[in-house]
């Protein structure tokens, strides 16, 4: 387990306990030889297939892989080698976007801080990439379904379990088609609550990187759910808001200026960034007066009369409780809504964002 505070995470070690713990803690395991662990043949396994069927498997479409060269539709060959870095090292960069009514919505910017997260890393694109958008297009349509999630995930690639980048031979690519889950309609109608994070934010270098290493956003859902909400948001060493597991969050001040936590070390969501450039026309109509980035404290956002996370999945949701307290008179507020009706009217009309997956 880990214990959280400000400065550091501190972990309990195994001299924390005595040998007769240990024991206790891994179940009384001896070394006695109890159980007939099979050992399959591939045309064996080939013949279990349907015992390893599981019920979340119906939500996989279909997946492109590096492996096969080629794609597959049944989830149990939904798969990632094991030596393949992205698993042992999460070393890989990975970028995941909506596709509605057969149109995948912001593709090019995708793609884009796809290739600048890998760069950071040194990381060489597959030999796959230059056909991306065609793969992608395949993908979708093996799927056979509209409205789904895109998943691109480029990895070091296989070849052993060291930290040495280079015993891998060549990148990989994976590409997951699965059904969108987005939040229930009352969750937009009242708003949801939030919490104050204890996880350590990343640095700014790796916060400004889409890389495959999700454990510290893993640990902040988990404090969440733990807690009996959906999300929580995090705050650096110096007191300054940055962003939730998977979202950015937006307030709005008591001036009407539409604050987004500063980008140093949070990383720039292409929805967020939309969003940013969309609520100008709030500030044309007068419900804003701006739009900005801000080091923004604790005491700043009490104050703010709105807040709503933003992310591919979530569109624009908007907080009606954060930390047990009312955000603004604890419904969602105007400029919530009015972000939502003009995110979704962009992702379903506008037609310089959207690439068609289907003939």
């Amino acid at each position: 387990m880990l214990k959280f505070n400000r400065n550091q995470a501190v972990p309990v070690t195994a001299s924390d306990y005595t040998e007769r713990e240990m024991g206790k803690a891994i179940g009384g395991c001896s070394t006695k030889n109890t159980m007939n662990v099979p050992v399959y043949s591939p045309s064996e396994l080939l013949d279990r297939i349907n015992d390893l069927r599981r019920p979340w498997h119906k939500n996989y479409l279909a997946m492109y892989s590096s492996v096969w060269k080629g794609i597959v539709t049944d989830p149990v060959l939904m798969a990632v080698p094991v030596d393949d870095h992205l698993v042992h090292r999460s070393d890989g960069v990975f970028e995941v976007f909506k596709c509605l009514n057969g149109k995948a919505y912001r593709l090019a910017a995708h793609l884009e801080r796809l290739q600048r997260s890998a760069a950071a890393l040194g990381l060489k694109m597959p030999e796959e990439f230059p056909g991306m958008v065609d793969i992608i297009k395949a993908a979708v349509q093996a799927g056979g379904v509209r409205d789904v999630i895109i998943r691109l995930m480029i990895s070091r690639g296989p070849g052993g379990f060291s930290t040495n980048p280079y015993e891998c031979p060549a990148s990989h690519l994976y590409v997951l088609i699965y059904k969108i889950k987005t939040p229930a309609k009352e969750e937009y109608e009242n708003g949801v609550e939030i919490i104050s994070s204890e996880v350590p934010v990343k640095t700014a270098f790796f916060a400004n990187i889409k890389s495959c290493n999700y454990l510290p956003n893993v640990l902040v859902k988990k404090e969440a759910k733990d807690a009996g909400v959906d999300f929580a948001v995090t705050w650096d060493e110096e007191g300054f808001l940055a962003e939730g597991s998977t979202e950015n969050i937006i307030l709005v001040s008591p001036e009407r200026e539409m604050l987004i936590p500063s980008f140093d070390r949070v990383l720039r969501g292409t929805t967020v960034l939309r969003v940013a450039e969309l609520a100008q026309v709030l500030v044309d109509e007068g419900m804003l007066t701006a739009v900005r980035t801000a080091q923004i404290d604790r005491q700043t956002a009490r104050a703010c009369p709105e807040a709503m996370l933003c992310g591919t999945s979530l569109d624009v949701l908007p907080v009606a409780k954060w930390d047990g307290r009312p955000v603004g008179d604890g419904r969602p507020g105007q400029v919530a809504r009015r972000l939502l009706e003009l995110l979704r009217e962009d992702v379903a009309k506008n037609e310089d964002m959207l690439t068609p997956m289907f003939d």
